[in-house]
């Protein structure tokens, strides 16, 4: 770790998100416990592993504006999103209003109020669409070709930031391919295989899982790692260039059926696995892979937690959620 060579105060957006729990640790396992996190969230809080929580709606320009002016903070982490692409594709304006005014309204009132500070912008790998064929890491020289909602507000947000570096913000645009781990809901694919497994072991569900197509292929990694890449892009900010942009990813193509296997060796209980036409979609089976040598060179970073480690530590979770509503 090369460390920043200023003091850290740095303000979370979307803070009580499953990744902003699990940054917020990482944060502290690199920098120290004592590092000053200013967390926020759309509603105020008291969180047990973040303590008091802030207000901060992204999308009010007045109120980023005050608080960034206020609270001069060193870095800023936009996390705030409609996490789930499903959530984003039932309501694009939301998506829009979140995805890319809000990034827009933090760059202003950073270069307005705040011009030393580094904005961690965290977009999505979603952003550059589906790989097309022949199939091979995407990278961050790759066109941005969204094919939904959530893709592109997230690629919106990454092009209209351009004109705000230009001016002389320095923004950092992490792009994320596919992550999980515990304490990742059930809207989201390994966690809800695992809910499912969960509840049949608990007796509380036949032991026959519906599923849709499981040929698609996914870059995933465990949120964990992606934190570490996170943190460690901070502590290096200083020395990244005001524009850098860095793909989070595996590099390792993961068919969604045989995650699902690997899921079903772990559970404690003969499972049946029934296929569901009607829960399958269009793109169901394209083939989604990042390439992150740019992050490997740049941070000195890799994946380091083995991804059937990811899995059962997925199912745990689930196992625990579900014996809490079992009580």
């Amino acid at each position: 770790m090369a460390a920043s060579a200023r003091p850290l105060r740095l303000l979370i957006t979307g803070a009580t998100g499953f990744v902003g729990l699990h940054l917020a640790a990482a944060i502290r396992r690199t920098f120290g416990a004592g590092t000053e996190i200013i967390p926020t969230a759309l509603y105020a809080g008291k969180d047990p592993a973040l303590g008091e929580v802030m207000a901060l709606d992204v999308t009010d320009p007045s109120a980023v504006a005050t608080m960034i002016a206020k609270l001069q903070p060193s870095h800023v982490v936009n996390l705030a999103a409609l996490a789930a692409p499903s959530a984003a594709n039932a309501d694009p304006s939301a998506s829009w209003r979140v995805h890319l005014d809000g990034p827009r309204n933090i760059g202003r009132a950073i270069l307005q109020a705040a011009p030393a500070c580094v904005l961690l912008h965290v977009g999505s790998g979603l952003a550059y669409g589906k790989n097309r064929p022949p199939i091979c890491p995407t990278s961050e020289d790759r066109v941005l070709a969204p094919t939904d909602e959530y893709g592109a507000s997230k690629a919106a947000a990454d092009v209209a930031l351009g004109p705000l570096i230009a001016k002389g913000l320095h923004c950092i645009r992490l792009r994320p391919f596919n992550h999980t781990g515990p304490g990742q809901t059930d809207a989201f694919v390994v966690p809800a295989f695992a809910r499912q497994i969960a509840r049949i072991e608990a007796g509380l569900a036949p032991p026959q899982m519906q599923v849709g197509n499981l040929d698609g292929q996914r870059d995933f990694l465990d949120v964990r790692d992606v934190v570490a890449a996170y943190a460690e892009t901070i502590a290096r900010s200083d020395s990244l260039t005001p524009d850098a942009i860095l793909n989070i990813a595996s590099g390792v193509p993961r068919r969604i059926g045989d995650m699902l296997q690997q899921l079903l060796t772990m559970a404690r209980v003969p499972i049946a696995v029934q296929n569901d036409p009607a829960r399958g979609k269009s793109d169901a089976a394209d083939v989604i892979l990042g390439d992150a040598s740019r992050a490997r060179s740049m941070l000195n970073w890799q994946p380091t937690i083995a991804f059937e480690q990811t899995l059962a530590d997925v199912l745990e979770d689930q196992r625990s959620e579900v014996a809490k509503i079992a009580k």
